[in-house]
């Protein structure tokens, strides 16, 4: 299976100093014991305690990238940012299941935006590159199912069939969400230089050892990309 995620070199141009982890997690019979139950919260009152140190450099580091690709990310924040946001104003964020809340509450400690995808529902190989315009993304509005098409020249992460995130790591598509836990899933953990690359390894072995908790018999794959 193509498991490492082609890169363009137009997207690299665009942020030459991106680094990421790519994990690859199969989970064999897709059964799952429940995440640490305090997982969240502590992630959560260690953004509200002030941390990382480096968050709001980094943030401000993504920020800059989507105005290089024509997003305003005072609209539409990075993944990051929307969650670090939503913890400082109302103080937590809901559960949703095990293995988005693990996710979630790293994205929340390293102030990095995490992708989690359900790799079963992938064609292809994950490509992150500029888009045409044409491409389809599934999403919804008002609650209801709808079909956009990404701005050209828009930073997208995408599969041979369509769009699976949109502006690099703002919102992420509805087929390849990971709506349940277990299976074969796919994370990406995107960085800037603001975030010390000891501490993208941490994030890192904070999700493959939470995988390692809930699925204790799963078999994971990582892979440095753009390092």
């Amino acid at each position: 299976m193509p498991v490492a995620p082609f890169i363009s070199e137009k997207v690299m141009a665009i942020a030459p100093d991106f680094r990421a982890l790519s994990i690859y997690v199969d989970t064999k019979a897709g059964v799952m014991n429940e995440a640490d139950p305090v997982i969240l919260d502590d992630a959560c009152a260690y953004v509200l305690a002030g941390g990382p140190s480096w968050a709001e450099d980094h943030l401000a580091g993504w920020a800059d990238i989507y105005l290089k690709f024509g997003a305003k990310p005072n609209r539409t924040p990075c993944s990051a940012q929307a969650l670090r946001k939503r913890v400082l104003k109302e103080g937590r964020i809901p559960a949703i299941n095990p293995v988005v809340d693990l996710y979630n509450a790293i994205s929340l400690r390293y102030a990095l935006p995490v992708g989690g995808e359900n790799y079963d529902a992938y064609v292809g190989r994950p490509q992150l590159m500029l888009a045409e315009g044409t491409e389809i993304f599934d999403t919804k509005n008002n609650g209801e199912d709808v079909i956009e098409n990404p701005i050209p020249g828009e930073v997208i992460w995408r599969d041979d069939l369509g769009v699976t995130c949109r502006r690099w790591n703002w919102r992420q598509g509805g087929r390849t969400r990971l709506d349940h836990a277990g299976g074969r899933m796919w994370f990406i953990l995107e960085s800037l230089k603001a975030m010390p690359a000891s501490a993208l390894d941490e994030a890192g072995d904070m999700l493959v050892n939470g995988i390692r908790k809930m699925a204790p018999n799963s078999e994971i794959l990582i892979q440095k990309t753009a390092v």
